[in-house]
């Protein structure tokens, strides 16, 4: 009788005895983009996954995780655990991890996939395989932890059709299309390790946090569910930025290029994280500038000091990020607020409780800048003057977020502008990073579907605002946008307790 493999036989038989040689094909013509981009990659048997999964332990693993899973998900749903969260504002925040991150979730399901096929070493393309199944759990994991609240709340009825078509959720939308329209080794050092092991912790630690803060036990069991597969990203991310570095030296240049494009691209796509900490969770765990210190320069400031014996600096312009802290929440919650008539959640302006709140975590700027704005706001909407901007925001041409950020190094009360030319045409940027990633990649970015041009050039619709919202975006105007008070939300939320009580 043969003995049993131990687990470590069973990984080296999956990923070293599956491979074969090409007999009638050469090698490069079955991995054609192995080496467009310029990586040198002299010996794939290099290649370590530090979890050494095999199938049979991973579907095992995942399937006592889904067991638990539903069963928290079948009695928050029996309870009326919509019930039992702080504020009806909290799930405005729900509203948007449903339209901007879940979608995200899926593209990394088909990025996966298809650099899973890319690379010549078959222990890369296992664990890319791998994390492919993973994502595609948990698109599926937070679609039904969040379908619950699409019985009771508005705006949750068409979140993949908005996730395509909305203004502020082609920020997201771009970054991950950017990645996918790259080369494998870029998409996996753009998503596994700029975003999953240097930004993630920022997006999943402090918001599940904060969803436990404000009652809704359905987002924090999904997003405890993920940790142990984010866990294995994370290594795949520093595994993946070793290999390339220790393979040949050539390497190093290219690498730092990728580090410091989506080290800025990423912290751009966090600002919206950025205004759901401060503004979006009435019960709140942290500030975003303390999240930032925390998570990006504690432990990414240890990461890249280990990483120096490689030759790896740190991000370029992580100085401009570090003095941005003190600002991004604030200015992103303002856009919002300037155009909550054409967002797909409710917006509001901060308590006077909140507002203290925020003065106490950011006492070199908040009072000095923001305040006085708010301050102002809440005096308009009492003279029965809210105000909603009749124009619309100019785009950065590479992040897409409005240009309404600010010069962070030298006047936070200036609004931060760059332009380049190309083949004749002039191109606008938010800031220097966009502006290195625009020159950079010039016939990429000018490529670009910038919302806002295409709804002047009636592309959405019409120049009707009101057809864009109902027929192009398909909201229900009055419903799943404008401000919170006087919602239908707010409204059923007030009959609810009501009734309770």
């Amino acid at each position: 009788m043969a003995a049993k493999l131990n687990i470590k036989d069973k990984y080296r038989l999956l990923t070293r005895d599956l491979d074969w040689e090409f007999s009638y094909q050469e090698r490069k013509q079955a991995f054609p983009y192995e080496d467009f981009e310029g990586i040198k990659i002299t010996d794939w048997s290099k290649w370590e996954d530090p979890f050494r999964l095999t199938m049979d332990a991973y579907w095992k693993y995942q399937a006592e995780k889904e067991k638990k899973l539903y069963a928290i998900f079948d009695a928050f749903a029996q309870n009326n655990g919509q019930m039992n969260i702080s504020d009806p504002r909290y799930l405005n925040a729900i509203k948007i991890f449903l339209t901007g991150v879940t979608p995200l979730e899926y593209q990394a399901f088909q990025g996966y996939a298809h650099v899973g096929r890319q690379f010549g070493g078959i222990g890369a393309r296992i664990a890319c395989q791998m994390q492919s199944i993973d994502e595609l759990r948990h698109v599926q994991t937070q679609i039904h932890a969040m379908s619950h609240y699409n019985k009771f709340f508005d705006g949750f009825q068409d979140w993949s059709h908005m996730h395509d078509r909305v203004w502020y959720l082609s920020v997201p939308k771009s970054f991950f299309e950017d990645a996918r329209s790259a080369g494998p080794f870029e998409f996996l050092l753009a998503i596994s390790f700029s975003f999953e092991y240097v930004l993630t912790n920022l997006l999943f630690v402090p918001f599940m946090s904060g969803a436990a803060h404000n009652g809704d036990m359905a987002t924090v069991t999904f997003g405890f569910s993920a940790q142990s597969d984010e866990a294995r990203h994370m290594t795949l991310g520093l595994e993946i930025i070793k290999f390339l570095l220790e393979q040949h030296e050539d390497n190093l240049p290219i690498v730092q290029m990728w580090i410091d494009k989506w080290f800025w691209r990423g912290t751009r796509l966090l600002s919206i994280v950025a205004m759901m900490m401060d503004y979006m969770l009435p019960n709140k765990v942290m500030s975003w500038k303390e999240a930032w210190e925390v998570y990006f320069e504690e432990a990414g400031g240890a990461l890249f000091k280990d990483l120096a014996r490689y030759g790896i600096r740190a991000p370029k312009y992580s100085e401009v990020i570090e003095k941005e802290k003190e600002h991004i929440s604030h200015q992103a919650w303002w856009i919002f607020y300037n155009f909550g008539h054409a967002a797909g959640f409710h917006t509001w302006i901060p308590t006077d409780e909140e507002l203290d709140w925020l003065s106490e975590k950011y006492p070199e700027t908040f009072d000095r800048y923001y305040r006085p704005r708010w301050e102002l706001a809440k005096k308009m909407e009492a003279e029965g003057k809210c105000f909603y901007s009749s124009g619309l925001p100019q785009l950065c041409q590479v992040c897409q977020v409005p240009m309404g950020f600010t010069e962070m190094q030298s006047d936070p009360g200036q609004i931060s502008y760059r332009n380049a030319m190309f083949e004749g045409e002039r191109y606008h940027m938010c800031s220097d990073g966009c502006h290195d990633i625009f020159v950079n990649e010039p016939e990429k970015f000018a490529q670009a579907w910038l919302p806002v041009h295409q709804i002047l050039q009636g592309n959405c619709g019409g120049a009707d605002l009101e057809k864009v919202l109902s027929e192009y975006y398909r909201m229900n105007v009055g419903a799943d946008n404008l401000d919170m008070k006087g919602s239908p939300d707010e409204r059923r939320w007030n009959e609810w307790k009501k009734g309770a009580a």
